[in-house]
């Protein structure tokens, strides 16, 4: 079985790519770094992918609307084949590609509306707010992934530990009718939760006061992903803050990394859901 093949997008101030295709790496995939302009030019092709990893960083500043300027060219941007990057991604969704945005990048593809996209019409739906502490929050976070839903194959039986980095991180929902169908829908796929498993709605357990406690949403297809914490960031067991003590109380150290799990997880999802999905290069999983 050939190694899926990931294009993480670098570019525009995007500052985690390394570190992104370094995880996707250890999880097993085959890894490019594609600057974005690569694309806006045609230089290159989403063909040749089969999951497009918008990664974390500060990509037009980190700003509130940093999301919206990166969003706005790839919308808009006229490409030499007439098309946008937009339209390409939403085709590339369609035929069974994969898109996971981490953190800036979650941002990036909430403004474009790939993810909720509750109604399949690619609308902003949802934004990622100021933080309510009114600061940049650095800090380890404890997450429950979904058991039901479209990322129900990203499922941890028990809960997860990653690191959040951001200023600008709160999901709040364009209306009710829209926050509703996230929950009909079960796109809620990871939740900040307290020590007893509770969805937390207080700081700093939830580190920015999102709605729902939502840390990361999915699109009903199960192809869209976003979230606010970083895998990357826990991608080896040593990357964990209290190492030194989990190391001499826990058997299973040397195993337990939750961001490299939770990568492997859609690596594996992708490949029992778009083998069968997908032609070409990207069904060659």
């Amino acid at each position: 079985m050939m190694a899926p093949q990931v294009f993480v997008l670098s570019g525009m101030g995007i500052n985690c790519e390394r570190e992104t295709a370094a995880a996707l790496r250890l999880a097993g995939a085959s890894v490019d770094i594609v600057h974005i302009s690569s694309l806006l030019l045609g230089r290159s092709s989403l063909q040749d992918a089969q999951l497009v990893v918008f990664p974390g960083g500060f990509s037009f500043g980190d700003h509130l609307g940093a999301g919206q300027a990166l969003a706005n060219r790839i919308r808009y941007r006229q490409m030499p084949s007439s098309q946008t990057l937009f339209t390409e991604l939403a085709t590339f969704v369609d035929d069974g590609g994969f898109l996971l945005g981490i953190c800036n990048g979650f941002q990036v593809l909430a403004k474009l509306g790939l993810v909720p996209n509750t109604r399949g019409k690619h609308i902003q739906e949802v934004s990622l707010a100021e933080n309510l502490s009114g600061r940049y929050e650095n800090r380890w976070c404890r997450l429950a992934t979904a058991t039901d839903g479209p990322a129900r194959s990203l499922a941890s039986p028990e809960p997860i530990e990653l690191p959040v980095r951001h200023g600008e991180g709160r999901v709040v929902f364009r209306d009710r009718a829209i926050r509703q169908s996230v929950i009909d829908q079960s796109l809620n796929w990871l939740t900040y939760v307290s020590q007893d498993g509770v969805p937390a709605t207080a700081f700093p357990e939830n580190p920015n006061g999102a709605d729902l406690s939502c840390a990361g949403l999915c699109d009903p297809t199960g192809h869209v992903f976003g979230l606010m914490p970083h895998p990357e960031a826990f991608a080896t067991p040593y990357m964990h803050y209290n190492w030194p003590r989990r190391r001499r109380d826990e058997e299973s150290f040397e195993r337990k990394a939750d961001g490299l799990q939770l990568v492997r997880s859609l690596l594996r999802w992708m490949s029992q859901d778009g083998a069968n999905t997908l032609d070409g290069p990207r069904g060659t999983l």
